[in-house]
């Protein structure tokens, strides 16, 4: 008898369900029965979406979905970059951006890749400019031809579909998942069982075999996936998996959150993420055609809820005691463990840190790629688990660090909470890539294919925080190398040599700036408005 595995069972729908069940049906192609379990009184987390760019490409790409099929069935919309406001400035939080001496307080985070030159990143030739006062320019705008495409409201694709740059999206959750099961259920013949689970049965190994619902079914299967959000029914609750709780890396610990009509005609739609620092967190902006969402994302130890929703909709100019707000609760950490015997945790039931990045989706689309490449038969042998946990483990301890640098490193110490942070410890991985950026040394390995992407999805995820990232957040918040790169000191060739890339990034600003559509004016043709 054959020991391949022959049913898959995803307790739980939302984006991470659908979004494993679509991916496994096309990765294991046949042979293997999917059945998603959801429960349709559960509600739904989440206002605005944010995603990063390898979201088409690994996922959309593999399923043969183009964006012109998708997109306008999600109302999505463009991100070319996450914009930083008011991170340096002290005062309350505010979508105005304030100045800090005679430069405005933002800086972007763009998706595009750090050009190189002579195998060096651009980033140490703009310092080794700067500290010889030639330049005085920001990092962003001295290295990024995409900034022109935030500054101007641009699209980062021309009306007839060509790429200008690196982007990813904006969207609504519910509509993505809506989207996705229909595609799961009517192309792939997944199975769609609405109920609640009421209890699972494990055997004597401690391997769950079969769901229980309220309704009285039986779901059997070999391997379950548990996308129960932060509720983790089967990881926590059946398998007792111990979340480590991280909460001494991030403070924050709560979110208010709201949709808000937006003038698209009159405003534009932004094409990138805002990040807006407040006094005790920080408020994500963003926007889709029609509306934005936004959320303040906060820390209950310096802000209570009816203290962060007054501050929130102060920003706004709403009344607290007449406008809908959702109010969330979250943890931060992850699993010990993501997979445990035949259980499997993606999304919030896995692992969380809060979205200053946008790294919700790349979690999941990163943990379904893991799943489906250490994809196990019924055996369970131990090393498959056991190095899907490894890289998990090490995607969400990297992208933790980085997010914490970004509170750590950010000069304000206006409020007790932008002072704590400070005070928290720095894991030593972070610690010595700040040792590099200080030394002059590039902190990541370059990109190694034209289409500025890593050679293969493996090195991507591995290396998806870039040179380019540490050195837009770090610079932008005012942190600088100590000193230049020491081997520039060697090769003035190489210093000249990449004077005609900074002209070439200014020519492509100036020209990205003219000629390509308002952001608004592509989304309104591709959703056909």
């Amino acid at each position: 008898m054959s020991d391949r595995i022959r049913n898959v069972v995803i307790l739980g729908g939302g984006t991470a369900g659908w979004m494993t069940a679509a991916y496994l049906g096309k990765a294991l192609e046949s042979g293997v029965d999917i059945t998603v379990l959801e429960a349709p009184s559960i509600p739904r987390i989440g206002v605005g979406e944010a995603t990063v760019p390898n979201l088409q490409r690994a996922f959309f790409d593999f399923l043969g979905l183009s964006e012109e099929e998708w997109m306008p069935e999600c109302n999505a919309a463009f991100k070319t970059a996450v914009k930083f406001i008011n991170w340096r400035t002290p005062g309350a939080g505010s979508t105005q951006t304030r100045q800090l001496g005679d430069r405005p307080d933002h800086f972007y985070h763009p998706f595009g890749l750090l050009p190189e030159s002579g195998g060096v990143p651009l980033s140490h030739y703009w310092f080794n400019d700067l500290k010889a006062g030639r330049t005085t320019e920001q990092f962003d705008d001295a290295c990024f031809r995409e900034t022109a495409i935030m500054d101007a409201g641009r699209a980062p694709r021309y009306l007839d579909g060509r790429r200008a740059t690196r982007y990813a999206w904006h969207f609504d959750a519910h509509l993505v998942a809506d989207f996705l099961r229909r595609f799961a259920t009517e192309k792939q013949g997944v199975i769609h069982v609405q109920d609640e689970m009421t209890h699972a049965v494990q055997d004597s190994r401690g391997h769950i075999t079969a769901l229980h619902t309220k309704s009285g079914k039986v779901l059997e299967a070999d391997l379950f996936v548990d996308c129960s959000g932060f509720r983790s029914l089967l990881i926590h609750q059946v398998m007792r998996e111990p979340f480590l709780d991280m909460s001494d890396h991030l403070l924050n610990d709560r979110a208010v959150a709201t949709a808000l009509p937006n003038d698209d005609e009159a405003n534009g739609v932004e094409p990138y993420t805002s990040s807006i620092a407040m006094s005790s967190g920080w408020a994500w902006k963003i926007p889709m055609l029609g509306r934005h969402g936004s959320g303040y994302v906060y820390s209950s130890r310096f802000a209570s809820q009816d203290e962060a929703t007054q501050e929130f909709a102060n920003m706004w100019g709403l009344d607290p005691e007449k406008h809908t707000f959702n109010h969330v609760k979250f943890r931060t950490g992850r699993n010990r463990r993501t997979w445990v015997k035949n259980v499997v945790s993606i999304g919030l039931s896995s692992c969380f840190v809060e979205p200053l990045e946008s790294t919700g989706i790349y979690f999941i689309t990163a943990a379904i790629h893991q799943l489906a490449k250490h994809f196990p038969n019924r055996n369970f042998d131990q090393i498959l688990i056991d190095r899907f946990n490894t890289e998990i483990n090490e995607m969400f301890d990297d992208t933790r660090d980085f997010l914490q640098a970004h509170f750590y490193y950010a000069p304000r110490t206006d409020t007790p909470f932008w002072r704590a942070n400070k005070e928290l410890h720095l894991a030593d991985q972070i610690k010595e890539k700040v040792a590099m950026y200080k030394a002059g040394l590039p902190v990541c390995p370059p990109s190694t294919s034209e289409d500025g992407y890593y050679g293969s999805f493996e090195a991507e995820f591995k290396n998806f925080w870039t040179n380019g990232s540490y050195y837009c957040i770090f610079a932008g918040l005012g942190l600088l190398p100590d000193q230049t790169m020491p081997a520039l000191a060697h090769r003035p060739t190489a210093v000249e040599g990449a004077r005609p890339h900074f002209e070439e990034i200014k020519r492509l600003q100036a020209e990205l700036a003219a000629t390509l559509p308002s952001n608004y004016e592509y989304l309104k043709q591709l959703h056909r408005r």
